[in-house]
């Protein structure tokens, strides 16, 4: 006999969806994991248990869905590696929301600030203010991605533990990416191109990264001059690996560190130049495209964020 464990005890999330007017007509098992990306254990305990309906109704792995179905996915904590978000909540936080929906949020993380707790009583965080944010409600702060300390903008957070590891599979896969922008000392020659230098870690300075230094690993960087100012360039970025302090490393090396970089950088300035301009979002369990964009600090140079703008106006 089957345990319904739905009628022991509530579910502590449940996603509800209605399958779109196009939706292809494919099984269960395909739909939970080839469109919306879920684990096998989260499918093994959607079967096991009962803890998905169609309509209201159970519906066997191996049956078809179809459009407009309303689908109802119950989760209660067991089926997650970790399930519990204990970041100290923020009690009034000065959190900059780009987009909300039921699973996540697009926040624009301001430069100096780090992204996460290191520590379990530490605050002051964005995952600290985000708790904050969500205190009260059913959701809860759990952590995605991150950016370093000294760099501003579009950061993804979820808000339950369903949808973790399908954004995890989105950013794996380059379906979910950030485009930076960044101000450099001189001018990048040959306008578009990318940089493909494998990075590993300094020998000589643990807190640093270094182009085929210790284990180093392929990292790749898709760069696009936009215009130049004074000496400078503001340059977009796109990252094809996920390296730590990729864009840093592969910027300086290529002789053109970014303007302000304490660690990377050859000159000293109040902020660090480099700012995740725009969030290319998948919508879980929709698959529809989403693109944000994270306002430009005002410490950038004017004389090149008008580039940015003739790039917004031209579709970028």
């Amino acid at each position: 006999m089957i345990l319904r464990r739905k009628f022991l005890v509530k579910a502590r999330w449940t996603i509800e969806e209605e399958l779109m007017p196009n939706q292809a007509t494919i099984s269960v098992r395909q739909l939970l994991h080839q469109q919306w990306l879920l684990p096998n254990r989260f499918i093994h305990y959607l079967r096991s248990r009962h803890q998905i309906e169609f309509n209201h109704q159970y519906r066997y792995m191996n049956e078809n869905v179809y459009p407009g179905d309303k689908v109802t996915m119950h989760f209660y904590g067991d089926e997650f590696r970790t399930a519990q978000s204990n970041y100290r909540k923020t009690i009034h936080p000065q959190l900059k929301v780009l987009y909300e929906n039921r699973d996540l949020l697009v926040v624009n993380k301001p430069a100096g600030q780090k992204t996460h707790p290191n520590q379990p009583l530490e605050t002051g965080t964005l995952m600290n203010d985000v708790a904050g944010y969500l205190a009260g409600k059913s959701d809860a702060a759990y952590m995605v991605h991150r950016i370093d300390q000294a760099t501003s903008g579009a950061l993804i957070v979820a808000k339950n533990p369903v949808v973790v590891p399908v954004l995890d599979r989105l950013i794996a896969t380059n379906q979910i990416h950030r485009e930076y922008l960044a101000v450099v000392n001189g001018e990048i020659p040959n306008g578009t191109g990318c940089f493909d230098w494998p990075i590993g870690k300094d020998p000589d300075d643990p807190r640093k990264r270094k182009v085929s230094g210790l284990g180093a690993q392929p990292a790749v960087t898709f760069y696009q001059t936009l215009g130049v100012a004074d000496g400078q360039s503001l340059v977009k970025l796109r990252l094809a690996t996920g390296r730590t302090h990729q864009i840093r490393v592969h910027l300086a090396y290529s002789g053109h560190p970014i303007v302000g970089d304490p660690l990377y950088g050859n000159e000293p300035a109040s902020h660090m130049l480099l700012h995740g301009r725009s969030q290319r979002l998948v919508i879980p369990f929709k698959g529809s495209l989403k693109q944000i964009f994270a306002p430009i600090p005002a410490y950038f140079p004017n004389a090149l964020v008008k580039y940015d703008q003739k790039e917004l106006q031209g579709g970028y």
